[in-house]
């Protein structure tokens, strides 16, 4: 209800919009009206009220709660339950426990800040409170267990269009699964699974969005190689909402493509915003490096490397550079 109360406010914001109207249009008690009015002033929101005019939503707070995240999104399935934390040890293993109790397709976890989150091959994700987006997305396709990696892609190539449509920046991505801007790392995504031989269960999707980060924010041994949407556009702030809601909106977009018509214009539109396909790199693997130049990507989501003498290898997990 709280949401449906801001998506109504942020709508009139230029106007007021009286007790009475809000009362009727929301199905609820002049009472409860009042009541959800406050609960917005303790939560940072600021909002003049006029006697006989009714409430203007003066200022809205940059928080990603499920109201903040309800208020503005337009999707039909992706993010319709939301669960949102202050703090936990990562939005990705509540996930996990969330699907495995049948949590519903498009429940997605979002936390202000993670004391644990996690990477690709391990890593730790730098997650500082009231600055990133921190989320995990519960889907579960009716796909086989082999070609679950492809939603690595699917999401990549729905963040960096969603970054392009809120903020006008220009993303790409760079194999597998890093959104770079102006080749510092913005954006990650983890994809994990739950699943049985034949079969997936649910694929959570982790994605951290460096959103309103300043220098300050990054240690210093990420201060070469990452940055936010905000260092990216001379310190502008961006609504984290409404950043998640555009992700989502391009997610379910996407998705829906690849549950009807399989993988392949996912693929094409990864590879037209890859910065890795066409250039020569190099690829470390547990067991070798590799030099060559990147092809493309196989259906499977599999990087496709020439090396020097032609021959073509299969890249299946490494670090490009």
């Amino acid at each position: 209800m709280r949401g449906k109360l801001l998506q109504l406010l942020m709508q009139t914001s230029d106007t007021f919009v009286s007790g009475q109207e809000i009362s009727e249009r929301l199905g609820i008690s002049r009472t409860a009206v009042w009541k959800h009015i406050e609960e917005l002033r303790k939560n940072g929101y600021e909002l003049e009220a006029v006697p006989r005019k009714g409430y203007r939503l003066v200022h809205t707070p940059n928080h990603v709660t499920k109201a903040e995240i309800e208020a503005v999104l337009s999707t039909n399935r992706l993010g319709k339950n939301i669960v949102y934390k202050g703090e936990v040890t990562s939005t990705q293993a509540l996930a996990h426990d969330l699907a495995r109790s049948g949590a519903e397709e498009g429940t997605i976890v979002v936390a202000d800040e993670q004391r644990e989150g996690k990477g690709r091959l391990g890593r730790e994700w730098h997650s500082p409170p009231g600055t990133g987006l921190w989320c995990s997305l519960i889907l579960r396709p009716d796909v086989p267990p082999q070609n679950a990696p492809q939603l690595t892609l699917l999401t990549a190539v729905a963040v960096t269009e969603a970054i392009k449509e809120a903020t006008s920046i220009d993303a790409s991505i760079k194999w597998p699964n890093d959104i770079l801007i102006d080749q510092k790392k913005t954006a990650g995504i983890l994809t994990e699974m739950q699943s049985e031989p034949d079969r997936v269960q649910a694929v959570i999707i982790g994605m951290g969005i460096n959103v309103n980060q300043q220098m300050e924010h990054f240690p210093d041994e990420l201060l070469s190689v990452a940055t936010s949407l905000s260092i990216s556009s001379n310190q502008q702030t961006y609504s984290r909402a409404q950043v998640i809601a555009v992700i989502l909106q391009r997610l379910e977009h996407w998705y829906d493509e690849y549950l009807k018509n399989g993988f392949t214009k996912v693929k094409q539109q990864w590879e037209k915003l890859s910065v890795t396909i066409g250039k020569e790199i190099t690829a470390t693997t547990v067991q070798k490096t590799i030099r060559g130049v990147a092809k493309g990507i196989t259906e499977d989501g599999v990087l496709m490397l020439r090396k020097p003498d032609g021959d073509i290898e299969h890249i299946y997990s490494a670090d490009i550079h």
